[in-house]
């Protein structure tokens, strides 16, 4: 890290208290454009969807419990894989602990992947997450809300990502989709892919914080450094070439920070 240019405290504090001013509007901005996702239109969910989940069959509506809202993230994991994908999982670990707060504001959180529910419990379980995971293996739910790819759809570069056509040469993408009830009827309100997923990393955000950032623009791809939290080295002295070496490709089809 190269030292930043060194000064007074009192040079310092007017240099802050600037910045100050930029962070205030940029939290007036976010409130207003989070005003404005609020005032959506909804869609009305009317095909059945039923999941395979630990406890038997359930349907969408019952994803939410007695909640009134739902927030479903679409997690990569293909049926062929045999764990989850990392940067999926880095996400994932920024939930963990902190969905039980969501319920305390009447919103429900499920995790969906189209992988069998005995690899999704095999992995979670390794992970050691606690939130509901459900398995969409045998709905079009990934599907129609645009995570999952058919291979005619990858062979003729006619999928739909983030609202707009796009290529891919892996079967599965990142979103979060937000569903509400009144009632037993179910709507769609809002979903976001790509670097609308940013968001939902705190771990990136305490990084946004430091003089490093995030400190990936010499990697071969944005989070090419993550993984998997139990495959991290052990040694303070890992270089952050060695965490790139060991990325996994469903990392780069899963980077939140790439186009869109």
């Amino acid at each position: 890290m190269s030292r930043a240019n060194v000064v007074s405290r009192e040079e310092w504090l007017a240099a802050r208290l600037a910045l100050l001013e930029r962070e205030k509007e940029h939290d007036r901005r976010r409130d207003a454009l989070s005003a404005a996702r609020r005032e959506l239109p909804w869609v009305r969910v009317d095909k059945a969807y039923v999941f395979d989940a630990p406890s038997g069959k359930l349907t969408l509506r019952e994803l939410f419990g007695e909640r009134r809202q739902l927030l479903v993230y679409h997690f990569m994991f293909a049926p062929s894989w045999e764990e989850g994908c990392k940067s999926c999982s880095y996400v994932a670990d920024n939930i963990q602990g902190g969905h039980v707060h969501l319920a305390a504001r009447d919103t429900a959180y499920c995790a969906v992947s189209r992988a069998p529910l005995a690899k999704l419990e095999a992995f979670k379980a390794r992970m050691g997450w606690t939130f509901p995971w459900v398995s969409a293996g045998e709905t079009d739910f990934n599907y129609d809300y645009h995570v999952s790819f058919r291979e005619e759809e990858r062979a003729r570069g006619d999928m739909e990502y983030n609202f707009k056509k796009a290529s891919s040469p892996f079967p599965e993408a990142p979103g979060l989709s937000v569903f509400a009830r009144e009632g037993d009827e179910v709507f769609h309100t809002y979903s976001t892919y790509a670097r609308g997923l940013d968001v939902l990393i705190g771990t990136y955000n305490y990084l946004d914080l430091t003089p490093l950032g995030r400190d990936e623009a010499a990697l071969p791809y944005t989070m090419a450094w993550v993984r998997h939290h139990d495959r991290y080295p052990t040694t303070s002295g890992a270089s952050r070439s060695e965490a790139a070496g060991e990325a996994a490709s469903c990392g780069r089809a899963a980077s939140v920070r790439g186009p869109g």
